[in-house]
């Protein structure tokens, strides 16, 4: 048998779509779990159960040619944020046979700004709160130890099953905070295809924005969502929020370097369906 491929380390809603797309090219996939080894195994894929905030568990990680890394905080741990994000990357380097490619899920709010402006990868990385701060800690430790790892900075992931503040809108609970601040996106589908053209045109040690480009309003995106649900009108509770990031989020890099192209570029085509 081939040997194993590709490794997913956090393969849950995105890096699950992301293992079936490589299991139909043929490809030999594993992925990190902590106790669900008997449901990977039935959609195909090679589970290796371990723990990144264990280093003595990760012992057994396979030389592979890509690692995808898109570890998320499961709260039910008691593990912070920075063990999982931080400590538990480091832990996975240690342990890891040097791969041909890592690429890395991040996020936007590794970037602070308030004035609602179009944000690049060259902007300034401020972060405003500590998720922001550990994720962005993990990046610089990433690029520390392996410098040639792809860095993709994801927006607000939405999907099936995935669907933001649906349960408050059925319920007519009023959304509380700054409903002019700016939202930025990008369709769990589009995530997928950006880690797909990272893998295949990404220089080493290239950082990209994966958002969808067209930034709404929160009031904008609530209203038309409750309307979607059949729900009652979208409630807004204003309460300024003068220190709170607000930005738009450019995608043009990837765009041209990756020649990538999300397929739902507008909210609203993105949630027709998913109610």
């Amino acid at each position: 048998m081939a040997k194993i491929d590709v490794l997913i380390l956090g393969c849950g809603y995105v890096g699950r779509r992301v293992a079936a797309r490589w299991l139909a090219q043929g490809r030999r996939v594993a992925a990190l779990t902590r106790g669900r080894a008997a449901e990977l195994a039935q959609l195909g894929i090679e589970p290796i159960v371990g723990d990144v905030c264990d280093p003595d568990s990760l012992q057994n990680l396979p030389q592979v040619s890509v690692v995808l890394h898109a570890i998320g905080l499961d709260r039910s741990s008691g593990r912070s944020m920075r063990d999982v994000y931080v400590n538990g990357l480091a832990n996975v380097l240690a342990a890891l046979p040097k791969p041909k490619q890592i690429v890395h899920v991040s996020s936007t709010s590794v970037y602070g700004q308030t004035d609602g402006g179009w944000v690049t990868e060259d902007s300034p990385t401020e972060p405003r709160d500590d998720s922001g701060r550990v994720v962005l800690e993990a990046e610089h430790m990433l690029r520390a130890k392996l410098p040639s790892a792809v860095i993709l900075r994801f927006a607000g992931i939405y999907g099936p099953g995935r669907l933001m503040r649906k349960q408050a809108l059925l319920n007519g609970e009023p959304l509380i905070g700054d409903c002019e601040k700016w939202l930025n996106l990008i369709h769990v589908d589009d995530c997928v295809e950006s880690i797909f053209a990272a893998e295949a045109k990404a220089a080493p040690g290239a950082t990209f924005n994966i958002a969808d480009g067209h930034p709404v309003s929160r009031r904008e995106f609530y209203t038309h969502w409750a309307k979607l649900l059949g729900a009652p009108p979208a409630k807004f509770e204003h309460r300024a929020e003068p220190a709170a990031a607000n930005r738009r989020i450019a995608n043009a890099l990837a765009r041209e370097r990756l020649e990538w192209t999300p397929r739902i570029d507008d909210y609203r085509a993105g949630l027709a369906g998913l109610s």
